[in-house]
């Protein structure tokens, strides 16, 4: 339940039109509502404008569909990351209005329709067609938080000349959101770039010296462009959220 429903709830007392018993119903669950194996933190919209994201891997199928049904039941748009397609199929046979986006291996429940934000632009740039995946879980974390967020694949440093002609990239992001595996260098070329905050996601991508992610790690946090800031490997959601959170301070 976000501040415009808990508004809504106070407005309706005011003016007559909701007996306090039943408004106080609807508020019980706030801030927080224990499950036993999960506490939902029913309170995270009114706080930080967006609800509790679900981590999916490593829940049973029962106890997401459980912490999804008392966030339905506060009205709160449910997001799943790490979302295998197995646990996907049986929580859409209960929630057929659920999405799931398997590439991104990500699931969105809407508990309204999302517009996005007035102002904006969030630009996901994926160094590799195999980075992709991971480019994927941030595009769609910050769409569901209510942002314009756009793509752009496979521009990496080994064919630079492919980014420089996309005149969008120069023209309308206001965030950044560069995905690379390997040695990780299309953030640093991209921060030397643009006057806009770079979010640097290091993908697990490349041959036994990349460590599983660790080089791209590495060269992104030594980056020399000074508008770069990195997240963990793989970590699409983290960059998407974050991205989001600088696009909404444009639109307050």
């Amino acid at each position: 339940m976000d501040a415009k429903a808990i508004r809504k709830v106070l407005e309706s007392v005011s003016c007559g039109r909701l007996p306090v018993d039943q408004a106080l119903e609807q508020l019980k669950r706030l801030p927080f509502e224990d499950l036993s194996y999960a506490c939902v933190d029913h309170h995270r919209s009114l706080r930080k404008g967006f609800p509790e994201v679900i981590f999916g891997e490593g829940k049973s199928t029962d106890q997401i569909l459980g912490v999804i049904k008392a966030m339905v039941d506060q009205k709160d748009t449910v997001m799943i990351t790490r979302m295998s397609a197995e646990k996907a199929k049986a929580i859409m046979a209960k929630h057929p209005k659920a999405i799931h986006y398997p590439e991104a291996r990500m699931l969105v429940l809407a508990s309204k329709p999302i517009e996005p934000a007035a102002k904006g632009l969030i630009m996901v740039i994926a160094a590799g067609t195999s980075d992709i995946p991971v480019a994927q879980e941030a595009l769609i974390t910050a769409k569901t938080m209510g942002h314009r967020a756009e793509s752009l694949y496979d521009v990496g440093v080994s064919g630079i000349h492919r980014l420089m002609r996309q005149e969008k990239f120069w023209t309308e992001a206001s965030v950044f959101i560069v995905v690379a595996g390997m040695e990780g260098a299309l953030p640093s070329v991209v921060g030397g770039l643009v006057d806009k905050p770079v979010i640097a996601v290091p993908t697990s991508i490349g041959y036994g010296a990349s460590f599983g992610g660790i080089a791209a790690l590495l060269g992104m946090l030594n980056s020399c462009a000074s508008n770069v800031s990195v997240v963990n490997i793989d970590n699409g959601f983290g960059a998407g959220y974050t991205a989001a959170l600088i696009n909404s301070l444009a639109n307050r």
